[in-house]
């Protein structure tokens, strides 16, 4: 239990550090959802730019199976490397590669 509540913790602040670094455009919202009961973590942005709709995910990360998994970067980062700088290598599983791809990357499989 205690691995899972670090875990949740590394991905809430990553995220969190990911939501200050959005612009501070008037009609569009930086949003952070934490799901904590099923350890699903996300970071939106919503709202309007001119007469454009701007909605989409930047980030999604979950936790099962004992692992981080990596569900969406919309971000120029490599958020896997930044999670093993704060401390996880073995239990990251880039979700958004196929299953035959993920052996060949550094990182878990599943």
């Amino acid at each position: 239990m205690a691995k899972l509540e670090q875990y949740r913790e590394i991905v809430q602040e990553l995220l969190q550090d990911y939501a200050a670094l959005s612009h501070d455009a008037q009609e569009i919202e930086t949003e952070l959802i934490f799901d904590t009961t099923r350890n699903h973590y996300q970071l939106l942005q919503v709202g309007w730019q001119d007469e454009r709709r701007v909605y989409g995910c930047i980030l999604h990360i979950d936790i099962k199976d004992g692992k981080i998994w990596l569900q969406h970067n919309g971000t120029e980062s490599d958020i896997a490397a930044e999670l093993v700088e704060r401390g996880m290598k073995t239990d990251i599983v880039i979700g958004f590669h196929s299953p035959f791809k993920r052996q060949f990357t550094e990182y878990a499989v599943s």
